[in-house]
């Protein structure tokens, strides 16, 4: 969580220095206003755990990427992983610290084989909140259905910051209890809360 705190407060920290020319920050000089910074774009990438993506498919499920997202199938010393990429398309960070990332597209989970053949579940439109530190997501296109899809931990992540963006990577992604119980109802599997999922990546544009 401190981690998180450290990030929205340094991309809140460098927006504010980056606005005093222009005027924008508060004219006071003894209390002087919270910077805060609207989110101009970048882009989120989540890697599978070395595993996750044949015991899909062996369950009988494909995850595909929902427009504007991507895949990439990485293959390595006989190693199948998935690299979805998300786009950031908007979002506020502010010194409190807090801040949430919004994002487009999405996963749609597809059953072709045995009990999961037939059925689908789709989560998208995620969103980071950096104060609770989970990814969320609409459930099968459902703005009121939104659930913690991710928790997430930057305990060993890398954070860089340039003059116009903070970018974390090798951020650690388990899957929650009720992702885990969506996708068990939806195709019969056993997964377990608090599953590796895999890592993130991220590059907030301000």
């Amino acid at each position: 969580m401190r981690a998180f705190r450290i990030m929205a407060s340094a991309t809140a920290a460098i927006a504010g220095l980056l606005l005093v020319p222009a005027g924008i920050a508060s004219a006071s000089t003894t209390h002087p206003a919270a910077p805060s910074v609207h989110l101009r774009g970048g882009l989120t990438r989540v890697t599978t755990a070395p595993g996750i993506a044949p015991a899909l498919l062996e369950s009988g499920i494909v995850p595909v990427p929902t427009w504007p997202a991507r895949e990439g199938i990485n293959y390595h010393a006989g190693v199948v992983t998935s690299t979805f990429s998300f786009p950031v398309t908007g979002g506020r960070v502010t010194l409190k610290p807090s801040g949430y990332v919004t994002h487009a597209g999405g996963i749609l989970f597809i059953g072709f084989s045995g009990k999961a053949a037939g059925k689908s579940l789709k989560l998208s439109r995620f969103t980071i909140n950096l104060s609770k530190g989970d990814l969320t997501g609409i459930v099968n296109g459902n703005p009121k259905v939104r659930v913690p899809v991710f928790n997430l931990s930057l305990a060993h992540a890398k954070l860089k910051v340039g003059k116009h963006f903070v970018r974390a990577t090798s951020i650690a992604l388990t899957l929650t209890k009720t992702a885990a119980g969506a996708l068990n109802a939806t195709f019969g599997t056993k997964l377990p809360a608090g599953l590796g999922f895999g890592t993130a990546s991220t590059t907030l544009r301000f």
